[in-house]
């Protein structure tokens, strides 16, 4: 007689508790038991719970391979299913060897789920088990049905197949916890008690006081910071090297030539002893170029037509002052029309810099944040639940950085990029700019853009002084690289196990046509076969779902929630000409009115407060790899970055601004707000 100790976890949060009938089959190498029901005294299967439950079959079944769970209703219950959060089971054989099946699901319904054994398995590098390639083969076909590719528009990424979030599956869907607390991050009583009187006015703000005014339901050091030093232009400068959107400054070799700055324009603001020419040979001179925005059709607000612009701006790095702006051209083509606006120019300097400030929006908000973060994060999480099985090593991996990216994906294409959404109703772009903006970054983007030290390098930024986004993210990168590598080289015995690996083929062939839509001169990969091919995309995969989007998304209350910093808006056209801004108040007749600021406000503040149930960078609650070495390769992971987490904040005791968005102890895993 042979007995079997079976361990059940059940998740620890409230509505993890089932009432349903749970019963099991062990499969093992040698045969498989009898369907048993677990069922101690009292009752079973309570949030947190550990169940355990005792199997006894006349025979050995041999190694446990693989378990079968069925959730059935109770015997006279005309109940309706009652979901259950299984965290995993554990089996212990007669002999003394444990077996750990991860789950960390909701089990929905009623029906049979099998779930493998932990040990992480490459289709290539095991024997044809009939009964796992069978499981295998099951599991993706279900996976397949319910995570559907769909068409949200030709030329965005794909994105998963549902109406709204409400049809998001339970494993999709934020826990109850972040629920509650993203709902009253959004609508709260205290913010629209706060912004009461604001969200509704169509008028011009009365005066810069009164914008602060209406930032009183929160502020924020860096909030207060920027609503005291926007005008400053080493503030402007600093913002392209460590604000909310560092992804567009690159070091300018040439003046464009439609870009006509001369020297004599310049030269005030250079040393005496230099030329403009000598500093681009040094490397002192920087370009933000919104090229990508000429031609876009500004949106129509409250019924008055918006404007929208595509400046050019040149900036120098001093060693003194940082990084400043030299010279503002508002739109592409040069002319009378369209002057070069220096630093001398006083109040018109000033407009010429929101003008800029303007045209980032749209380029953080579709581009930086929502293209090359969300949208694509959605595409490796749907990539990976369709093609990788739970037992699949690179599934383990990835799979703690996919979380809730579905649910604030829907909502986003709900609430914030769909017609009458935020962006529709209170930005210049408009839904019909952002799908014309993205369609164009989609054509020119590269895979070296998505890796930050090719990036960086592409940019010509990679020495610059003060830059902490860069700092930071190379570390963070080099982290995650360095764990990636680990897992890889241990699974990945040889790189013909890589090119073998039917289903991680998979992955990155549908990650490339779904994704970036087959544009093979973009870069991207769509096959792997070598383990450098390999780290490299995985570090990025995993660099975008957690780093990148915090670099972007987690100071948009601190950088934008002063309306000036971010207008996401302007309501007249650009000057034709110089001495047309009579006073600095003037230009509250120009920016967005009281109602479009106050819901841009509330938007900011809703993006950028992680509403609870936060897993930050190298949190990994839930155990899917059960060997050892992976586990002593994440606890490696883990101490790398407390380290970088020590390392920012000592810099950042120095600091007049403190830099903490890439701070591992305050970054998200995954793409979750």
């Amino acid at each position: 007689m042979a007995r079997y100790t079976v361990q059940v976890k059940t998740g620890s949060f409230l509505a993890a508790k089932t009432r349903d009938n749970i019963s099991i089959t062990l499969v093992g190498a040698l045969g498989e038991s009898k369907k048993r029901t677990l069922d101690n005294f009292g009752v079973d299967f309570l949030p947190g719970a550990e169940d355990e439950y005792y199997i006894k079959e006349k025979t050995d079944l041999g190694a446990i391979v693989l378990i079968r769970v069925y959730k059935e209703r109770l015997p006279l219950s005309l109940l309706p299913p009652d979901n259950w959060y299984c965290s995993h089971f554990t089996v212990i054989s007669p002999g003394g060897a444990t077996y750990r099946f991860p789950c960390y699901r909701w089990i929905e319904g009623f029906g049979t789920v099998e779930i493998p054994e932990g040990t992480g398995e490459l289709i290539s590098a095991i024997p044809p088990n009939t009964i796992l390639l069978k499981q295998r083969e099951l599991e993706l076909k279900q996976k397949q049905e319910i995570y559907r590719w769909k068409v949200y528009h030709p030329d965005f990424p794909r994105c998963l197949d549902v109406a709204n979030s409400l049809e998001l599956d339970s494993n999709s869907k934020y826990s109850l916890t972040k629920t509650v607390n993203f709902v009253n991050n959004i609508s709260g009583p205290g913010l629209e008690t706060a912004l009461k009187g604001f969200l509704r006015r169509r008028d011009s703000w009365n005066s810069f006081d009164e914008i602060k005014r209406a930032l009183t339901f929160h502020r924020t050091d860096v909030s207060d910071y920027v609503a005291q030093h926007w005008k400053e232009d080493k503030f402007f400068g600093y913002q392209f090297l460590n604000g909310v959107d560092p992804m567009l400054i690159k070091r300018c070799k040439k003046i464009p030539t439609n870009f006509p700055v001369t020297d004599r324009m310049v030269s005030p603001r250079l040393d005496a002893s230099t030329t403009l020419e000598a500093e681009l040979q040094n490397g002192n001179i920087y370009i933000a170029d919104y090229k990508i925005l000429d031609g876009i059709p500004a949106n129509v607000v409250n019924g008055q037509q918006q404007y929208m612009a595509a400046p050019l701006c040149l900036l120098y790095h001093t060693p003194q002052d940082g990084m400043i702006p030299l010279a503002i051209q508002i739109n592409q083509a040069p002319g009378p029309e369209n002057p070069i606006f220096l630093p001398s120019d006083e109040l018109d300097w000033i407009l010429a810099k929101l003008w800029v400030r303007s045209s980032n929006f749209p380029f953080h908000q579709g581009l930086s944040h929502f293209l090359r973060t969300h949208a694509f994060a959605e595409v490796f999480c749907i990539a990976t639940l369709r093609q990788l099985p739970m037992c699949h090593p690179l599934y383990k991996l990835l799979i703690p950085h996919t979380r809730y990216t579905l649910q604030i994906n829907a909502l986003a294409r709900d609430v914030l990029i769909g017609p009458g959404g935020t962006i529709d109703k209170f930005t210049a772009v408009g839904v019909a700019g952002l799908a014309q903006l993205i369609a164009r970054d989609m054509q020119s983007l590269t895979y070296a853009s998505l890796c930050i030290p090719d990036d960086l390098r592409c940019r010509g930024i990679e020495s610059l002084p003060n830059f902490y986004y860069r700092d930071d993210g190379l570390k963070t990168w080099s982290a995650i690289e360095s764990y990636v590598s680990s897992i890889v080289e241990y699974y990945y015995k040889s790189e013909e196990s890589i090119r073998r690996d039917s289903e991680l083929q998979a992955w990155v062939g549908e990650i490339f046509k779904e994704g970036f839509l087959e544009n093979t001169s973009s870069g991207v990969p769509s096959s792997l076969e070598t383990h450098s091919e390999l780290i490299k995309f995985l570090t990025m995969v995993i660099f975008t779902c957690s780093a990148q989007h915090a670099a972007v998304n987690s100071g948009q209350f601190d950088f934008l929630s002063w309306m000036p910093n971010g207008p996401s808006t302007m309501r007249k056209p650009p000057p034709k000409s110089k001495g047309t801004t009579p006073s600095l108040e003037s230009v509250l007749d120009i920016l967005p009115d009281v109602g479009t600021t106050a819901n841009i406000m509330t938007t900011v503040w809703g993006l950028s407060k992680e509403p609870g149930d936060k897993r930050p960078l190298g949190t990994f609650p839930d155990i899917h790899f059960t060997e050892e070495e992976p586990k002593r390769y994440i606890r490696a992971f883990q101490s790398r970055l407390s380290e970088i987490s020590a390392e920012i904040e000592r810099r950042n005791e120095s600091l007049p601004l403190e830099y903490s968005y890439l701070n591992p102890k305050v970054m998200e895993s995954s793409v979750s707000i």
